[in-house]
């Protein structure tokens, strides 16, 4: 299976960012002839305040941006992993960060809610109060494609062991995380914690990240960018360059077999507590 990171710089446009996610997973196909293709963390809207981010979400299933995935997957006949998209909630005052998945019919294969708010501040004293705006989820999500399984995380998850634990109990071969982690994070952590995930459940770990500035209130806020593909030894065996653009690596389920027989941790685990 060939797999395709999209890289982007969204900003607080959701036209123009759909018109890019287009651009860029046309090109991909163009280019690369992937079977599946992931798009980074809110791919559709980044930034702006909380009053932004509910005008632009969606009510699901539907809006232009449900719309214009499940259309390109159906057109180029590819599963897309479409990162995630602001998700209107009714009756709530917060809204979901969710991903969708689409087969190579266009048909809605996963949907996924991320589960863990990034409620932190940043050694440069900014403040992200991502549950101010965002209701977490609560769902271990796996799919198929072509034979393989895939998990679902996204972004501040990936600090959190015990998902990818449970995403591997649930049989993933591959965990695709988008994400829009922060560049000072990034920096240090980003790298070394994909890599830990892969190697901790044995999995191929595909990141598509947001890459650049966007503006949040007040603020001009980073993101680190280099979206990566680990294999299950823990290899970082394709990364983007800075900038928008796309990275891609081909799967194999061998591999992951491989590598599980080598290193048995499943058989191995003792649960504690």
């Amino acid at each position: 299976m060939k797999v395709s990171l999209i890289q982007m710089n969204s900003i607080s446009d959701k036209a123009a960012n759909l018109a890019e996610a287009q651009r860029l997973i046309e090109r991909a196909v163009e280019q690369e002839r992937p079977d599946w293709v992931s798009l980074p963390e809110c791919f559709d809207f980044l930034g702006a305040g909380r009053r932004e981010k509910f005008a632009a979400a969606e009510v699901l299933p539907g809006g232009p941006a449900y719309g214009l995935m499940q259309s390109l997957a159906r057109k180029h006949r590819i599963f897309i992993h479409a990162g995630s998209i602001l998700e209107k909630v009714e009756g709530q005052e917060r809204i979901h960060n969710t991903t969708l998945v689409f087969d190579r019919e266009g048909r809605e294969i996963a949907r996924y809610r991320k589960i863990h708010m990034f409620d932190i501040t940043a050694p440069d004293g900014a403040q992200y109060r991502e549950s101010a705006a965002f209701a977490p989820g609560d769902a271990v999500v796996t799919y198929e494609a072509d034979g393989m399984i895939f998990g679902c995380a996204i972004c501040y998850d990936l600090r959190f062991p015990g998902l990818f634990q449970a995403l591997a109990d649930k049989g993933a071969q591959a965990i695709a995380l988008p994400a829009a982690f922060t560049m000072q994070t990034g920096k240090d952590h980003w790298q070394v914690l994909c890599r830990a995930r892969a190697i901790e459940t044995e999995t191929y770990f595909l990141a598509a990240a947001q890459t650049g500035a966007h503006v949040a209130g007040n603020e001009t806020r980073q993101t680190y960018g280099h979206s990566l593909v680990v294999d299950p030894w823990g290899h970082v065996v394709a990364k983007a360059s800075d900038g928008p653009g796309i990275v891609s690596a081909r799967l194999d389920k061998s591999l992951v077999t491989k590598v599980r027989a080598q290193i048995p941790v499943a058989q191995h685990r003792v649960r504690l507590g």
